[in-house]
């Protein structure tokens, strides 16, 4: 379904392709979770551990960079990623504000899992 919004036509443009992406998306992720395709991890507890098996250990912003979140929403999912023992913090000793987030082995057995 086309918006009904009256802007220039490279604006109109701009605002279909957001809408169209934005549905594939939410038809993906309802697809991911009914066939439970992540195993039970969010997308994204499933996008940081992803991130961390391809990229290796990152700092908190560079994460949410990467997975455009916000720095609030990635320390949640790094709360929980951290319960289950799948990731690790370690704060450097050269700059105490920097932390490294790492994958546990645990958390590269479960991502390399559900890859």
């Amino acid at each position: 379904m086309p918006t009904h919004y009256s802007g220039t036509p490279q604006q109109v443009l701009a605002l279909d392709t957001f809408i169209k992406f934005t549905r594939a998306t939410a038809t993906l992720e309802a697809s991911l979770y009914q066939d439970d395709a992540l195993e039970g991890l969010t997308p994204s507890q499933f996008g940081v551990l992803e991130t961390l098996y391809h990229l290796g250990p990152l700092c908190q912003g560079q994460i949410s960079a990467k997975l455009l979140k916000s720095t609030g929403n990635v320390t949640l999912v790094l709360d929980n990623l951290e319960k289950h023992g799948w990731v690790e913090r370690k704060r450097e000793t050269h700059d105490r504000r920097m932390v490294t987030i790492s994958l546990t082995p645990a958390g590269a057995a479960m991502i390399a899992e559900v890859f």
